[in-house]
C-alpha cells in the first residue's frame, strides 16, 4: 500500500450567516463519502497557485464566482482509497461569493444545503469539524479582506 500526498482547497462560502454544503453523489469516481456533506473544493493541478484553484474548485462544483476569499485554517486527514493511503493537507479559505441567486452543481454532488456553521448535527464529513469550528468563531463574516 502506498501513500499519496494530495495538496487541496476547501471553501466556507458564505451567505446570510450560513455556508454552503455539497452531497456526495454515487457517480463521485474518487469519492469516499457518498450521502454526506462537503464544503466545495478539491486538489490543485501542479503549478497552479492555491487562489486559482480555489477559485477552479468553487466554479466547476457550483457555478459560483468568488469576489474575496481569505485563507482561516488548514487542515489534513487521510483515507484509503483501493490500494492507497490518501495524506490530503487543505487551506480552508473564508468566500463570499458575487452572486449565489443560482448554483449549479457538478455530477459529484447531488445536493446543497445552506447550514448554520454551529449546527453540530448536521451530517458534514467528519474531517471538516475542526474548520467548522474555526469558522464559527471568525467573527464580522462580512470582514472578508478584499
Amino acid at each position: 500500500m502506498a501513500t499519496k500526498l494530495f495538496v487541496a482547497t476547501k471553501a466556507f462560502i458564505e451567505h446570510d450567516g450560513k455556508i454552503l454544503c455539497l452531497r456526495e453523489s454515487g457517480s463521485y469516481v474518487d469519492g469516499s463519502n457518498q450521502g454526506k456533506y462537503d464544503v466545495p473544493g478539491g486538489r490543485i493541478e501542479p503549478g497552479e497557485p492555491l487562489p486559482e484553484a480555489l477559485a477552479r474548485e468553487v466554479r466547476e462544483e457550483t457555478g459560483l464566482t468568488i469576489a474575496r476569499a481569505q485563507p482561516f485554517y488548514a487542515l489534513e486527514w487521510q483515507v484509503n482509497k483501493g490500494e492507497d493511503t490518501w495524506h490530503v493537507v487543505a487551506t480552508c479559505w473564508r468566500v463570499v461569493p458575487t452572486d449565489v441567486s443560482v448554483i449549479q452543481l457538478s455530477d459529484d454532488h447531488d445536493h446543497y444545503a445552506w447550514v448554520d456553521p454551529t449546527d453540530k448535527d448536521f451530517p458534514l464529513i467528519s474531517n471538516l469539524r475542526p474548520a467548522l469550528a474555526a469558522f464559527a468563531n471568525i467573527s464580522q463574516p462580512s470582514a472578508v479582506a478584499a
